[in-house]
């Protein structure tokens, strides 16, 4: 018995030892195949990283892409590998990613701009079939145009395509409010919703998602589409809203070809009539944030309208100053005296004398006058002359905003922030023409645009043309169809 455990102790060290061989000779197969693999995909990685960075190297190629920053950026954080044509890649993506381009007209944008004449969905099929390794330097290039093409929809998605601040070339170097293409992008295809993540780069402003969601249903519903004139509307004012930075829930919008206001708080909104500046002292399109604002405030009258309008009134009738309550007042900040002498005096060197007109119920500004900061001068206001809101065409001040029920937007601005405790202090200082500072906790952005298409109750309105900005903006659009 002693014999026969010796045996079986030697055949189970033998078995052990041939497992171990064997274990030994697998793990090296293992070993010699990963290695072999890898080399193989390491060679076709270098070999497409080789190919996509000589492209990106390549002044005569960079010259044909809009945004050639942006795309090296792009590849760079990609290890310039493939983004759409690859093998191995199962996602969907790049195939929604071309259909997306080919329905830019859905968001009222040309499909000439994203290099279709070069990348197509078929294309995209036929070399994704194909070995890469046959023409690799024809799948660099088409994989860079169409990583081009996106960065390119992104840009004008957000940006618009002729967005008076920033120019391709600003955009494509500089980093806007946080924002980059190229980041947008590599995050959309990280991204569970890739169409999504993409789309999400509009702006979300209610007007913007207004005209979007009406222009997305008249495509779904039919090919009779609206009437031309109001399509040309449609995209230039979608392309406008692309102008506007805000994308907070809180905020003022003044809308010169419609004379209103709205203020938006949420999904609450309250409009305003307003009265803008005429044709010859247009109201700017701007952005900017309400401060606080001031009630029984005194107007300092703008230079060029104490000159042209007020001094011929002033000189036919002495008394116009007492009669409106302005006063004059020199360099130093003195009153003058007016006398007939000192009028000889104003009329020979009006510049040397500004005009201020105290707070009452006459003032020009009215009881409340709203504060921010610009370089044109202009600022949100009451008014004495409440009348002038019964007109249809409203285009009537030199440049200012008059606002109707002034005392409303102030009180709304006030609970906005949690001080809705102070309107009655509010009410007290405008009915009784008491100055009073009322300083926002948190400002509120104002938008002052020009909007000549609007959605209102599902339909789109159309508003005149009062400063004639279309034309050009309309021009633009029809030389790249």
């Amino acid at each position: 018995m002693t014999g026969v455990i010796i045996w079986e102790d030697r055949n189970l060290e033998i078995y052990t030892a041939k497992l171990l061989l064997m274990k030994t000779f697998m793990n090296f197969a293992i070993i010699f195949f990963c290695t072999v693999c890898s080399t193989i995909l390491c060679g076709q990685n270098a070999k497409t990283n080789t190919e996509i960075a000589i492209l990106l190297k390549d002044n005569v190629k960079l010259s044909t892409l809009h945004y050639p920053k942006s795309v090296i950026q792009f590849y760079t954080k990609n290890d310039s590998e493939y983004a759409w044509i690859h093998t191995a890649q199962k996602s969907d993506q790049p195939e929604l990613a071309m259909l997306l381009l080919e329905y830019s007209y859905r968001f009222g944008l040309s499909l000439s701009d994203y290099h279709w004449e070069a990348i197509s969905l078929q294309k995209l099929r036929k070399l994704r079939d194909t070995p890469v390794e046959i023409n690799q330097k024809e799948v660099a290039v088409f994989d860079i145009l169409m990583t081009d093409a996106l960065i390119t929809f992104i840009n004008n998605l957000h940006f618009g395509k002729y967005n008076p601040s920033y120019n391709s070339a600003y955009i494509d170097t500089n980093e806007i409010n946080g924002f980059r293409s190229e980041n947008a992008l590599l995050y959309a295809r990280q991204h569970t919703d890739f169409l999504k993540a993409i789309l999400d780069v509009q702006p979300k402003i209610k007007a913007y998602t207004d005209l979007q969601n009406y222009l997305n249903g008249l495509y779904e519903e039919n090919d009779c589409l609206a009437p031309q004139t109001e399509m040309e509307k449609i995209v230039i004012n979608m392309e406008r809203l692309r102008w506007i930075n805000t994308r907070d829930q809180v905020y003022v919008l003044v809308n010169i070809p419609s004379y209103t206001l709205e203020f938006h708080q949420k999904d609450s909104l309250f409009e305003f009539k307003v009265i803008i500046g005429k044709p010859t002292t247009r109201t700017p399109v701007l952005e900017s944030s309400i401060n606080y604002f001031t009630t029984a405030p005194d107007w300092k009258v703008p230079q060029s309208i104490f000159i042209k309008e007020m001094l011929p009134k002033i000189l036919k009738n002495s008394r116009y100053l007492e009669d409106h309550h302005y006063s004059v007042y020199d360099k130093q900040g003195n009153e003058v005296e007016i006398s007939s002498s000192k009028l000889k005096e104003i009329r020979q060197n009006p510049n040397r004398y500004t005009v201020r007109q105290s707070s009452g119920c006459d003032n020009a500004l009215g009881a409340v006058v709203f504060r921010f900061e610009n370089s044109y001068g202009v600022y949100l206001h009451d008014t004495s002359q409440k009348q002038l809101f019964n007109k249809d065409e409203r285009a009537l001040s030199h440049g200012c905003i008059r606002v109707e029920n002034a005392k409303e937007l102030a009180s709304l601005l006030l609970k906005n922030e949690g001080s809705g405790n102070k309107i009655p202090v509010l009410e007290n200082a405008m009915a009784e023409y008491k100055r009073k500072d009322f300083v926002l906790k948190q400002p509120v952005p104002i938008i002052i645009t020009y909007l000549t298409c609007l959605i209102k109750n599902g339909k789109p309105v159309l508003y005149k043309d009062i400063y004639h900005f279309d034309d050009s903006l309309e021009s633009k659009f029809n030389e790249n169809k």
